[in-house]
């Protein structure tokens, strides 16, 4: 079957055409499942193989995941003006050279066009044909002082680097210039390509539900699972966004580009928020906080005795870590914009209204928590001074843009 007739409609990336370029480097096999997962986005997706990249991955796998011819050649016959290099980046909406080798950056630096891949690059037209880069390569050609001269100068150029990881290297070394995973350098191009209607913004996001101990193995938490708080995180990151995440106790990967700060109790929650929060322009408090803790926890197991007695319990309230935020003198001065979350189980509007209205913040989100805890979707309910607007249900990822751009509204026309 044509991966093509796989394209998603609504993928992050429909109606985008990726020119993907392979250089020489063992991540060339990684490049098949990031041309898979680009399709799956809804892209339409274009190889280009250097002479040395046909040594790692075969031409006739990268045609077979595309659904499109591979080229190689400048001398490509099947372009009825043999022009390849202009025909295929006048077609993309951006090129992505991944992986790309040390020598291949060096070649882009000087402006080489005697093969196909890099004469495209520099045949582009580069206010509509971008150039993304995903170095590979060994560690010490990685801090090699002219390969950190080659990146400054393709950045200075006008290249986007998507930057490397860390970890064991195919020549048995560890450390940096692994090529990013695929999953990461797609959600890289997608965001991208996302407006950037918070650049500038510093935000800082809760999520996920908080844990008081009663004992050292017991303690009283809820079931928020952070989803819909880290799918805010990555879309505002997408928006432009410099992204402070404060999570609790989730098991969910961080969103690219996020600075991720675990915490456990909702003291800890509000340490973490009072000393991030003087940094930041933008404060959304999506983690389901506990309202009480136990006033104190038992230094050891607490034990049945078997004779029927139930612990009593002492509770104490915990600080109130929205409304402290929103009465400091950085929200009160409009320095700081405050967006606070409600997860209900009944009488959505009034109770998000008089939650508004008490945490003195301008804008609250209101959901069903019974609905959406755990799950992938939901539907939120965006209540301020004035007026009430329902996001119908979706998915977290698609409400959490559609909350980022309301935001990034309101802090465009406020005084």
């Amino acid at each position: 079957m044509n991966p093509n007739t796989l394209l998603s409609a609504d993928g992050d990336l429909a109606g985008k055409h990726i020119v993907l370029g392979l250089t020489g480097g063992i991540a060339c096999y990684k490049s098949a499942e990031l041309c898979r997962l680009l399709i799956k986005q809804g892209a339409t997706v274009q190889v280009v193989m250097t002479e040395a990249a046909a040594q790692f991955i075969t031409t006739t796998t990268m045609q077979a995941l595309s659904g499109r011819p591979v080229y190689g050649s400048q001398w490509d016959a099947r372009e009825p003006n043999t022009m390849p290099h202009i025909n295929l980046s006048r077609e993309a909406d951006a090129i992505l050279i991944a992986p790309c080798s040390a020598d291949f950056m060096a070649r882009l630096v000087q402006g080489r066009s005697d093969e196909l891949l890099s004469l495209l690059c520099l045949a582009r037209p580069i206010a509509t044909a971008p150039l993304l880069i995903a170095p590979a390569m060994n560690r010490e050609m990685w801090v090699h002082p002219a390969t950190q001269r080659n990146m400054a100068q393709l950045a200075e150029d006008g290249a986007t680097l998507l930057g490397v990881g860390n970890g064991p290297q195919a020549c048995g070394e560890i450390g940096d210039g692994r090529m990013l995973e695929p999953a990461e350098m797609v959600e890289d191009l997608i965001a991208f390509f996302r407006p950037k209607s918070l650049a500038g913004q510093r935000l800082l996001v809760t999520a996920g539900p908080t844990y008081e101990a009663i004992d050292p193995v017991r303690g009283i938490t809820n079931l928020s699972s952070g989803k819909m708080g880290f799918a805010i995180a990555r879309a505002a990151r997408e928006a432009g966004a410099d992204v402070t995440l404060v999570a609790g106790p989730v098991a969910l990967a961080t969103p690219r580009g996020v600075n991720r700060i675990d915490v456990k109790s909702a003291q800890n929650m509000l340490a973490a928020v009072v000393q991030h929060a003087q940094a930041a322009t933008l404060f959304v408090a999506t983690a389901a906080v506990a309202d009480w803790r136990p006033a104190q926890a038992a230094e050891q197991k607490i034990k049945k005795d078997g004779s029927g007695a139930t612990p009593q319990l002492q509770f104490v309230e915990n600080t109130d870590i929205l409304a402290t935020v929103a009465q400091s003198a950085r929200a009160l001065s409009g320095a700081l914009y405050c967006v606070g979350f409600a997860a209900e189980s009944q009488d959505l509007l009034a109770n998000a209204q008089a939650k508004r209205a008490r945490k003195g913040v301008p804008l609250l989100v209101g959901n069903i928590g019974p609905a959406t805890f755990g799950k992938d979707e939901n539907a939120l309910l965006l209540v301020d001074a004035l007026s009430a607007t329902e996001l119908p249900h979706a998915s977290k990822l698609s409400l959490a843009r559609q909350l980022v751009a309301e935001i990034a509204k309101r802090l465009h026309t406020s005084p």
